[in-house]
C-alpha cells in the first residue's frame, strides 16, 4: 500500500483508474441511485477546477479565509431566495449553514432544537416512519427518543392528526419531508407545521431530496404543495446541493427562519489553553474543495439552467411512470410528485429482487427497498436529467427483465435460512453463524468481488424484522470492510 520510497504519480492514478472500473457508472443516466447527473458538457471540469483551488483551504476559521466565507454565505443564500427567505416573503432575516450532506443537516437541525430546551432531561422528535433514517441517527447520537408516526399505506404520507396527537411536552422538533426519499411523496407540510406551532415545537422540513428541484416544478407548472418558509410554523429547511443543484458531494444547507433559532446549533469551548473553539457544524477543520466546487456549479448552471433540468427531468420522470404502468406486473407505488418514480410488483411470482438483478445485467442499476410495516418491498428509482435521453431504451430493457424475471421465478429461501430469518434474535448472532450466513451468500469478505446477483441476499434481509436486518448488515458490511495489507510488488 505504502512504498518505502513513494510512488510515481501515473503509477497511483493508473491504480485509482483501475479500482474506478468496479464502480457503478457515475454518468449516462443508467444509476437509479446515489449520484446526480446532470449531463452538462464541462462542468465536472469546472467543479474538479474549483475544487482543486480551495482543496487545502480550512473552514475553521472564517477570518483567515474570508474566500470560504463568501462562498459560504453565497449558497446560503441562494438556498434562502430558492426556499422563501428573499426580500419581501415572511423569511426574510433566513440564515443558514453549509454542512456535509443531509444527514449532518438534520443532525444539527435535531440538535438545535434539543439544545433550545436546556430543561428537558428526556427529549424527544416526532418524525413520520417515512422520514429519512438520518433522523434516527440524530436522535441516538444525540441522546433524545424518537417518536415514529405510521404514513398510510395507500396514501404513503402520515395524516397530520396522527403527528399532533404524537406531540408531547417533551417534544422540541416535529419533522415531515419535502418529498420522503423512498417514494417521492410530499408530506402535508402545512398541516404539520401547524401543528407544531401550536404545541409550540420547531417543525423542520427534510427538502434534501427535493428542495432545489421542487420550486423549478413549480414554475414549469407541477402542482408542488406549500413546504417552505412562505409556510407557518416552518422553522428550518434542509437542502443537499449536491442532489438537484448538481454540485459534487458532499455539501448540504440547512437554513433556519431567524438567526435565534439557529444559535443552539452552534458549538463553542473556551475552557481549554488552546483556541477557542466555535462551530456551526460538526467537524471543526473542512476542506473549503466541495464549497468552492458548490459555487462554481451554481455560479455557471444559473437560474435558466437549473429550470432547464428541472423540466427535462420532470419529461424523464413522465416518461418512466408511464412505461411502469405499460408493464404487466407491475404498479406505480404512487404518483410521481417529484423527481422519483417508486414502482412494486402486482403478480407474486414476479419476484422483484430477481427484476432488479436483471435490470443490472443489462446495465440499469436501481435501488431496491425492503418491506417495511404494511408497505411492499419496491425499486426506487432517482430520475435526474441525465436519464432523459435514456428513457426510450430503458423500456425495452424492463419488459425484458420482467420476462427473463417471471422465467426464473421467485427465490426461494433454503429452510433452515428463512427459519432463521424469521426466528433469530440480534443477541443471538455468533462469529461464526454470521460468517457462515456470510459465506452461503457469496460474502465472504474484502479478498473476494461481491456476487453479480444480490437477489438471494435482499430476499434474507426481507424476510428478516428490522433489528435483525440491522445487525445483518452491520456484519456484513464490516466483513467487507477489511485492512488492504501491502502486497510487496
Amino acid at each position: 500500500m505504502i512504498d518505502e520510497d513513494g510512488a510515481p504519480a501515473e503509477r497511483v492514478l493508473a491504480e485509482i483508474r483501475e479500482l474506478r472500473a468496479l464502480d457503478r457508472p457515475t454518468h449516462g443516466g443508467r444509476l437509479f441511485a446515489y449520484v446526480y447527473d446532470p449531463a452538462v458538457p464541462g462542468l465536472d471540469e469546472l467543479a474538479a477546477a474549483a475544487h482543486a483551488a480551495s482543496a487545502h483551504v480550512n473552514g475553521l476559521d472564517p477570518t483567515a479565509f474570508p474566500s470560504l466565507l463568501a462562498m459560504e454565505n453565497a449558497l446560503v443564500g441562494a438556498a434562502a431566495r430558492l426556499l422563501g427567505g428573499g426580500p419581501g416573503t415572511t423569511a426574510a432575516e433566513v440564515v443558514g449553514s453549509v454542512t456535509s450532506g443531509g444527514t449532518e443537516s438534520l443532525i444539527l437541525a435535531v440538535k438545535a432544537a434539543r439544545d433550545a430546551r436546556p430543561e428537558l432531561t428526556a427529549p424527544r422528535i416526532v418524525v413520520p416512519a417515512s422520514g429519512h433514517a438520518a433522523f434516527a441517527k440524530a436522535a441516538h447520537l444525540l441522546g433524545v427518543t424518537l417518536d415514529t408516526v405510521p404514513v398510510d399505506p395507500r396514501t404513503l404520507r402520515p395524516a397530520a392528526a396522527d403527528v399532533a396527537a404524537a406531540i408531547r411536552p417533551e417534544t422540541v422538533l416535529v419533522a415531515c419531508s419535502a418529498p420522503s426519499y423512498a417514494h417521492g411523496v410530499i408530506d402535508p407540510v402545512a398541516e404539520i407545521a401547524a401543528a407544531a406551532a401550536a404545541a409550540g415545537v420547531r417543525c423542520h422540513v427534510d427538502a434534501c431530496f427535493g428542495g432545489w428541484t421542487l420550486p423549478y416544478l413549480r414554475r414549469l407548472g407541477v402542482p408542488v404543495p406549500p413546504f417552505d418558509f412562505a409556510v407557518d410554523g416552518v422553522t428550518s429547511i434542509s437542502v443537499d446541493l449536491h442532489k438537484y443543484a448538481y454540485a459534487p458531494k458532499g455539501v448540504s444547507v440547512l437554513l433556519h427562519r431567524d438567526p435565534a433559532l439557529r444559535a443552539p446549533q452552534y458549538f463553542a469551548y473556551a475552557d481549554w489553553p488552546g483556541y477557542t473553539m466555535v462551530n456551526p457544524v460538526l467537524a471543526s477543520t473542512r476542506s473549503g474543495g466541495p464549497i468552492a466546487a458548490a459555487y462554481a456549479t451554481l455560479r455557471h448552471l444559473g437560474d435558466a439552467g437549473y429550470l432547464r433540468l428541472a423540466a427535462a427531468t420532470r419529461d424523464a420522470v413522465t416518461a418512466l411512470a408511464d412505461t411502469v404502468r405499460g408493464v404487466d406486473g407491475l404498479r406505480l407505488m404512487a404518483e410521481p410528485e417529484s423527481t422519483v418514480v417508486c414502482f412494486t410488483t402486482a403478480d407474486p411470482e414476479l419476484d422483484l429482487f430477481v427484476l432488479v438483478d436483471e435490470l443490472t445485467a443489462r446495465g440499469w442499476h436501481t435501488q431496491p427497498q425492503l418491506r417495511y410495516a404494511d408497505l411492499p418491498a419496491s425499486v426506487h428509482l432517482t430520475v435526474t436529467a441525465s436519464v432523459a435521453p435514456r428513457v426510450a431504451e430503458f423500456g425495452p430493457a424492463l419488459a425484458d427483465a420482467v420476462a427473463a424475471a417471471r422465467a426464473a421465478g421467485p427465490v426461494r429461501l433454503p429452510a433452515e435460512l428463512a427459519a432463521l430469518a424469521t426466528s433469530l434474535t440480534p443477541a443471538a448472532l455468533t462469529p461464526e453463524l454470521i460468517a457462515g450466513l456470510a459465506a452461503g451468500l457469496g460474502l465472504g469478505g474484502g479478498a473476494g468481488p461481491l456476487p453479480d446477483r444480490m437477489a438471494t441476499v435482499n430476499t434474507l434481509l426481507d424476510a428478516a424484522p428490522p433489528a435483525l436486518r440491522e445487525r445483518l448488515l452491520v456484519e456484513f458490511v464490516g466483513l467487507l470492510q477489511r485492512p488492504a495489507w501491502p502486497t510487496g510488488d
